[in-house]
């Protein structure tokens, strides 16, 4: 995006957006640590007293704005579960789907749940709490819906599914694997015909 149209939308959104899209951008470029708070005050064209009037510390607009991230891959699955209600082998192959359709930005930018749990060794972060939540979380639904889905081994096949997930990402981060997408989806179609073949077995 062009200087003069970037600052046009800027200029629609109101402050606290400004800050949280400044945030976002300048977080996933040069990660949480090297970015200082005067930095995105002026990418968010406002003041550094502005922004800490929205959020106390940069340690909460960091959380914020991975709060804002996880959301996006709630709604993910919220969609698919309004899309396919009565299908969860369905819901669960949209959410590779997602997934597989996200790696190409994943690939020049990384995952920012990855990049930030690199920056944020301590535990007792609030962002590295929220991070670990959101993804246990995902597990439990991956998890439901493969019990749903009528799989003998529930946690086993969420567990197979959520490496296949993780894994895909961060292949697509280091550039490893070619076919990221394409194979993801075959591992994840693979991983439910397979336990759903025992599920048939006598």
């Amino acid at each position: 995006m062009d200087r003069v149209s970037r600052q046009s939308r800027v200029a629609k959104l109101p402050p606290r957006e400004r800050i949280l899209d400044a945030a976002e951008e300048l977080f996933s470029r040069e990660g949480i640590k090297a970015v200082g708070v005067q930095a995105i005050a002026s990418r968010a064209e406002t003041t550094k007293m502005a922004l800490y009037r929205h959020f106390a510390t940069k340690d909460a607009l960091v959380e914020e704005w991975l709060r804002i991230v996880a959301a996006d891959y709630t709604a993910a699955f919220d969609q698919l579960e309004t899309a396919h209600p009565d299908d969860p082998r369905a819901q669960i192959v949209g959410l590779a789907r997602f997934i597989a359709d996200g790696l190409p930005e994943i690939s020049h930018r990384g995952c920012p749940f990855i990049n930030s749990i690199a920056e944020l060794p301590d535990r007792a972060h609030p962002a590295r709490r929220l991070i670990e939540a959101h993804k246990a979380g995902q597990v439990r639904r991956i998890t439901g819906l493969c019990a749903r889905a009528g799989l003998p081994d529930p946690d086993e096949a969420a567990a197979e599914i959520t490496f296949a997930l993780e894994g895909a990402q961060v292949s697509a981060q280091n550039g490893s694997i070619e076919h990221v997408g394409e194979r993801l989806m075959r591992i994840v179609e693979a991983v439910l015909d397979r336990h759903s073949a025992l599920k048939a077995a006598p």
